[in-house]
């Protein structure tokens, strides 16, 4: 299926903001139902699209390579101004280095994910998490002996919501 450069828009807006509702895609496209956001889905973006067991919008990987965009990621050209992430990107977006700090491991993130949330994470899903917050502009490698990570943003410049 090729898309126009309108549909490619809202596609982007769909991978933008999942997972979403009907509403809150009403309102970012001027429309004046749910019913119509639906039909537009259906009609325009059936390929890139699902509903997930909540019933929520949500793009197809497909369709963030396709339009490029991070999903989750709301921001302009200044920056990130929110990140939707599962649980444990949340606490390790919460206790990562900061900007101004020393970059640290994976390890470390981990310990620190450990003793703040009272959780038990494998160390490939704090590695995980790191890498996706990386991808959504919130996170830098550095490379020292290991790769170390740390913030690239202020904490309270980024809204954070767990899905």
């Amino acid at each position: 299926m090729t898309l126009s450069a309108a549909e490619r828009e809202r596609l982007a807006d769909v991978v933008r903001l999942q997972p979403t509702k009907n509403k809150e895609l009403q309102e970012q496209w001027g429309m004046e139902s749910g019913s119509e956001v639906h039909g537009y889905l259906e009609g325009h973006l059936s390929d890139y699209y699902y509903r997930n067991e909540d019933s929520y919008i949500c793009a197809t990987p497909e369709a963030a390579e396709l339009t490029g965009v991070e999903p989750g990621v709301e921001g302009d050209e200044d920056g990130v101004d929110v990140i939707r992430v599962p649980e444990l990107e949340a606490q390790v977006f919460e206790v990562v280095a900061g900007p101004d700090e020393r970059s640290e491991s994976v390890v470390s993130v981990l310990h620190k994910v450990r003793e703040a949330f009272d959780a038990d994470p494998e160390v490939d899903a704090v590695r995980e998490a790191l890498q996706s917050l990386r991808r959504k502009g919130v996170v830098e490698v550095v490379y020292r002996t290991v790769p170390t990570f740390k913030l690239t943003v202020e904490r309270d410049d980024v809204d954070v919501e767990v899905v």
